[in-house]
């Protein structure tokens, strides 16, 4: 029966099986335990799937690996995704369309209690401050003659922030004063409740009912909420927003919302692309920024206007004097005693800053500089295309005409171009300006990307930029020093003393 039921292999056997020392058993029992172990040890461990591996776990030996990375492909990689994203801030549509240079916005802010929800750091609540700060800053930079005013949803409600006006110092003033009020009787507006859009929209509709028809009318949202706590039928009140020519943007912070949705559609005439959400906080700021941009003005054909709307129409403007005095004297905007100031050209009345209107005459009040600054948004400068290592030896670029950085070295042609006979050489240039020229040709507003040869080429000039040089001129100068420098005012001036510009 005992050599039935147990086996006298000291391999098989466990170490339970004997009771008293013998000979070799101990040596038998940890050969065994360590064969077990070895068997175990052989077990390859399932595979871990992509998205269950942790960003250490990627490279087993991160030190090793970096070694083995060369340091030149490694400061390439990293320059190219830097100038990667520098030039997605280039994503524009530089079409000469018709667009609304003077507008009127409402900005909107979500104060309810989802906003300190902390995916975005510290909160929503503060990231969304602070960059709507930097937006009424570029806003009035890029719409000098427009206006703005801001609310917020608070609890069920919808709270006037500050008032339709041109001065960015204000809005700015106002919405730091949600947090850290400007007086002991303010109280500072933390995160509460549930926030209401067809309160929103119809205090929104009630600021911008009275504004002049030559000017646009938009309400700016930026929602983080997935609920809206409406008093009555919001559909209603999409209606009178389209009736009365309101344009909506939606910019989300969560999940995509039908409501949202159907409001962009229908006050944007079936146009959803108003309707963004920003996963990150880097893409909350660039959102923002992208409506800095005038709307393009909508054609005859559209339901939501009429010719008589949307046909073009004069504005008188005055464009004042600057005085300085003396004795102070009382200004006709604030009511407050200054030396300085800007008196009315049609009233003579002393306002203290421009752009404005005049509180005596209703004249709108501005600078030339004020027209110029609005005049590139209808003759955008085109973006420029990415030069390839084949055309930046054409051309023969060795530093950014701009700033006259110095750019990376040409590598050398291949033996196969070298051996290649004229004519195939002339045919293959002929092809290749054919490429280039079809290259140039698509849509403007296709995503930017970074060049390899780090240059990039104007259509009009052919010069050749670095990418600061590039964002520069796109973002802050609207002009092409290479196109400007091909001025020639002695050969190019007209009849009447206009001078044409070459480029």
């Amino acid at each position: 029966m005992a050599d039935s039921d147990y086996s006298i292999d000291g391999e098989d056997a466990s170490d339970d099986e004997y009771v008293g020392p013998k000979a070799g058993s101990s040596t038998r029992a940890q050969a065994s335990s360590g064969k077990r172990k070895a068997q175990a040890t052989e077990i390859p461990k399932p595979r871990k799937l992509a998205w269950e591996t942790e960003p250490s776990e990627a490279v087993a030996n991160p030190v090793e690996a970096a070694e083995e990375i060369d340091e030149e492909v490694l400061e390439k990689s990293v320059q190219e995704r830097e100038e990667d994203r520098k030039r997605k801030r280039l994503r524009k549509d530089t079409k000469p369309f018709q667009r609304g240079i003077i507008r009127h916005v409402v900005l909107v802010l979500d104060l309810s209690e989802t906003m300190l929800e902390r995916d975005m750091r510290p909160n929503r609540y503060i990231t969304m401050i602070r960059y709507t700060q930097e937006y009424v800053r570029e806003f009035f930079e890029q719409n000098p003659i427009s206006q703005m005013s801001v609310l917020g949803m608070h609890d069920g409600l919808c709270i006037r922030v500050s008032e339709l006006s041109g001065n960015p110092a204000e809005h700015i003033a106002a919405i730091q004063g949600l947090r850290f009020p400007r007086s002991l009787q303010d109280l500072p507006k933390e995160p509460k409740g549930s926030p209401s859009l067809q309160n929103a929209l119809e205090l929104a509709r009630a600021m911008l009912y009275h504004t002049p028809s030559h000017g646009t009318r938009e309400v700016i949202i930026v929602f983080g909420s997935l609920i809206s706590l409406d008093p009555g039928d919001i559909h209603q009140t999409i209606k009178a927003c389209v009736r009365d020519r309101i344009r909506v943007s939606i910019v989300g912070m969560s999940a995509r919302l039908r409501i949202c949705q159907e409001i962009v559609s229908r006050t944007n005439a079936g146009d959803e692309s108003e309707y963004v959400i920003a996963t990150d906080q880097e893409l909350l700021r660039e959102l923002l920024l992208a409506t800095t941009t005038p709307p393009v003005i909508r054609s005859t054909e559209d339901t939501t206007t009429t010719p008589a709307e949307s046909a073009a129409a004069l504005m008188m403007m005055g464009f004042p004097s600057r005085v300085v005095e003396d004795v102070p004297t009382m200004c006709a905007c604030h009511g407050n005693l200054t030396t300085g100031g800007y008196t009315c050209s049609r009233c003579s009345a002393k306002v203290c800053s421009l752009p404005v209107t005049c509180p005596s005459c209703q004249l709108t009040l501005l600078l030339s500089t004020h027209l110029a600054r609005s005049y590139h948004h209808l003759f955008p400068l085109r973006n420029w295309v990415e030069v390839s290592w084949e055309r930046a030896r054409e051309r023969g670029s060795r530093e950014c005409v701009s700033c006259l950085s110095t750019f990376p070295e040409v590598p050398p042609e291949d033996v196969d171009d070298e051996e290649m006979q004229d004519g195939e050489r002339l045919q293959s240039k002929m092809d290749g300006d054919a490429a280039r020229q079809r290259r140039m040709d698509k849509e403007d507003s296709e995503e930017q990307k970074a060049s390899e040869s780090a240059r990039y080429e104007c259509r009009a000039c052919e010069s050749h930029f670095c990418i600061d040089c590039d964002m520069f001129c796109h973002l802050v100068l609207h002009n092409c020093p290479g196109c400007l420098s091909m001025l020639n005012p002695a050969s190019e001036v007209q009849e009447n003393g206009d001078v044409v510009m070459t480029g």
